[in-house]
């Protein structure tokens, strides 16, 4: 499910399991249920979180004695699912990327938007997988170049790193990292511009390439037609060239289906 914990009165204290209910019950669409003002998405149970839920379970949900509490298996989650408005915006991004900080991560809304379709990741499905491999693989859009330095690549040919100092100059970059010469002279031939010049190796670390080389290397790879057949496990290896990290991925991509997916 979308949550692994309880949400709401007298719960534990996931942040991002209350991000994630603070934010659907923002995008409910029901008559029955307004809010005078909408959640902050705070990912703390606040009153108005709780009174919300209270809410919601006995104007929409039918419940006669509402508990406040939103379970990961409860009929509860699965109402709020049906009656929450279902797309790609600002609010549906920010709770898919809910491990990192909202304020950080909003800036890159747009460039997602303007870059899917180019690419054609054009279905919730596709979307879905797409943020859910570049969620993990990034920690929630924190990071756009790998963490070590890059002298564990040094000579290896089968990435095109021939020269001294191809190591770290090629280390893996974007939020799916390109690693190696080889690698980033493909890209190079792609955009136009020569990444292989000296110093322009880290603007791949940079919007909007770190986005659109992870994009490339999507559509290049061919992962839309295993992100067609719902396979996470092939979608995965696809990118990582293994498993690993995969029960978070599968994490995100719950996430991602809860809000674009009916």
């Amino acid at each position: 499910m979308c949550i692994s914990t309880a949400v709401g009165k007298g719960c534990g204290h996931s942040r991002v399991d209350i991000k994630i209910i603070q934010t659907a019950l923002n995008l409910v669409e029901n008559e029955k249920f307004s809010l005078s003002e909408k959640l902050k998405i705070t990912g703390k149970a606040t009153a108005p979180t709780i009174a919300a839920i209270e809410s919601f379970q006995s104007k929409v949900a039918g419940f006669n004695k509402p508990d406040g509490v939103i379970s990961p298996n409860g009929k509860t989650l699965g109402i709020l699912h049906k009656e929450m408005h279902k797309d790609l915006n600002i609010n549906s991004f920010i709770a898919i990327m809910a491990p990192g900080d909202s304020d950080y991560v909003t800036p890159f809304f747009s460039w997602f938007k303007t870059l899917f379709p180019k690419y054609h990741i054009s279905t919730p499905l596709r979307i879905a997988h797409f943020l859910a491999q570049i969620g993990h693989e990034s920690m929630s859009l924190r990071y756009m170049e790998e963490i070590a330095s890059g002298q564990a690549y040094e000579g290896r040919e089968n990435l095109g790193n021939t020269e001294k100092g191809d190591g770290k100059r090629f280390k893996g970059r974007g939020f799916i990292q390109l690693t190696g010469r080889s690698n980033y002279a493909a890209y190079s031939k792609y955009t136009n511009l020569n990444f292989l010049q000296s110093g322009n190796e880290i603007l791949v670390a940079r919007m909007p390439y770190a986005l659109d080389v992870s994009l490339w290397f999507w559509e290049d790879n061919e992962i839309n037609e295993i992100a067609d057949r719902d396979d996470i496990g092939g979608v995965t290896y696809a990118v990582n060239g293994g498993f690993r990290g995969l029960r978070d991925r599968e994490k995100y991509l719950q996430r991602a289906k809860f809000f674009l997916i009916d």
